[in-house]
């Protein structure tokens, strides 16, 4: 039996989503066109769903690696890779953020679960009772996997306090600034840029 699949359209290129994978929205696309990668550089997509930011880095010239703690994403993103002749390019395994991430990274990019709501409803979209758990357990870890004038990107939700979260990536000794903004009906995303 074939499993349902569906589409999703980026710039000029297009994806295919596996059922139980977060299917790109309106925080993966404004994430996307932030990130701007240097070709060649070695990069790590946490949480990549169906690979719409590792595609995205491959394209502009990136070395991917692509993790996720649902296996069915890790499955998701090397069709795509594969789809677009991207092979040689992305490589992806299931990691728990950086759990079986191993070296450090000129580019990491991460979409966090940020609604505030249980994790064993659905890991791809709750980010913990308060909603910022598992993007501050990405933040005390994201340090010592990126090297040296690398640079780390992540959306976030004005439900979790950017106020907050500054003052945490201050706390870890490293640097920001906000670079793409967007509102929408109950909620302001905003695209964090981390660096040292």
């Amino acid at each position: 039996m074939l499993m349902e699949t569906k589409k999703a359209f980026f710039q000029d290129f297009e994806l295919v989503v596996f059922p139980s994978v977060y299917e790109p929205q309106e925080d993966s696309f404004i994430l996307a066109e932030s990130i701007k990668a240097k070709p060649g550089v070695k990069a790590l997509d946490i949480g990549c769903g169906s690979g719409i930011q590792a595609v995205n880095m491959a394209l502009q010239g990136a070395e991917v690696l692509a993790v996720d703690i649902n296996p069915e994403a890790v499955k998701n993103v090397l069709e795509n890779a594969r789809l677009l002749g991207l092979e040689k390019k992305v490589t992806a395994k299931k990691s728990d953020l950086f759990s079986k991430v191993e070296g450090k990274f000129g580019l990491i990019c991460f979409n966090p679960p940020y609604v505030p709501g249980d994790r064993k409803k659905d890991r791809s979209i709750f980010g913990g009772r308060r909603g910022w758990e598992v993007l501050h357990a990405f933040l005390d870890k994201a340090p010592g996997h990126l090297k040296k004038g690398g640079e780390c990107f992540f959306i976030c939700s004005s439900l979790n306090d950017f106020a907050a979260l500054g003052e945490k990536i201050s706390c870890l000794g490293l640097r920001f600034e906000i670079v793409s903004r967007q509102k929408l009906f109950f909620e302001e995303l905003a695209v964090f840029r981390v660096f040292r």
